[in-house]
């Protein structure tokens, strides 16, 4: 029955690209130029679909073409579609040029400043496998999106997962050099005067460490505010204050001096950083993966 229904409901692959360039477009000829095709050609693709489906997906206004609601549904799903389509692609031929890929979905900033980084200790252990790495910042179904793992920050909350902790947070004050002699930077309490760099998302962060600290009765703490830890690292970096960021972030800024701690003070917040992996599936390949992230925390 399944089989029957597929063959009677399920376009072919070129109408439904065909389908997916004329919605994008509102335009039968653009649709063609793209797909290189006759706009005829097009014409009859869209008409064997709204035959298919029983429904229409266009109607015309005077020489233009509009979607209908059903259609607009359809395209924004089938956009989707496509594109997950065209990722499963890319990767099936990645693994078939290094022998095996692991698809890992990475929250941007980690990947930039900790994993990527490390990645070629990865390949230099593991020369079969190849990492395919796209950003994700918020949990997904894993098994919909075809991820073999994912790094997740926060807490134990990826719903239909195994999540596995492999670090927790430490925020450290840091600065320039140039920042700490030039405001006379010798403790935690010379910040209190000092210009501080701030993450929106984390308006009490600087309080909570001066408290950390020893700090008592501190003060509203003014001061620069950034959306992303990168920006506060550059900032600090140019000297524009003293920043307050996770110690893995800077791991290189530290080595080299760019960046100086300020005080010994490490705030431990109540976030951790997971190893997140689909629940009931068998993976060497990213066994591997995990194990050498575990070796490198």
């Amino acid at each position: 029955m399944v089989d029957r229904f597929a063959r009677r409901f399920l376009p072919s692959f070129s109408v439904l690209r065909s389908f997916a360039s004329a919605a994008r477009h509102q335009s039968f000829t653009l649709a063609a130029e793209e797909l290189n095709l006759t706009q005829s050609a097009v014409s009859r693709h869209i008409r064997d679909m709204e035959t298919a489906l029983g429904f229409s997906l266009f109607r015309r206004v005077g020489r233009r073409v509009v979607l209908t609601p059903a259609g607009k549904n359809l395209a924004d799903a089938l956009e989707d579609d496509l594109s997950r389509i065209t990722q499963t692609l890319h990767r099936a031929i990645a693994a078939g040029m290094s022998g095996a890929a692991l698809n890992v979905a990475s929250l941007p900033t980690f990947a930039s400043r900790w994993l990527i980084p490390r990645l070629p200790g990865f390949e230099k252990a593991h020369p079969g496998i190849g990492i395919n790495l796209t950003a994700r910042i918020n949990p997904f179904d894993m098994a919909h999106e075809r991820f073999d793992v994912a790094i997740h920050f926060g807490r134990d909350n990826w719903p239909d997962a195994q999540l596995t902790k492999f670090c927790d947070e430490e925020m450290i004050a840091v600065a320039s050099p140039q920042f700490i002699e030039t405001n006379g930077v010798r403790g935690p309490e010379d910040l209190l005067e000092a210009p501080l760099l701030h993450l929106q998302s984390r308006p009490g962060a600087w309080g909570d460490w001066m408290h950390e600290a020893g700090l008592e009765d501190v003060p509203a703490l003014p001061g620069k505010q950034f959306d992303q830890f990168t920006m506060v690292i550059a900032g600090a970096v140019a000297g524009l204050g003293a920043g307050l960021v996770p110690a893995y972030l800077i791991e290189e800024e530290l080595r080299s001096g760019v960046l100086v701690q300020v005080g010994n003070t490490a705030l431990k917040t109540q976030n951790s950083y997971f190893i997140v992996r689909p629940l009931g599936v068998e993976n060497p390949t990213a066994d591997a993966f995990v194990s050498w992230i575990l070796a490198q925390v």
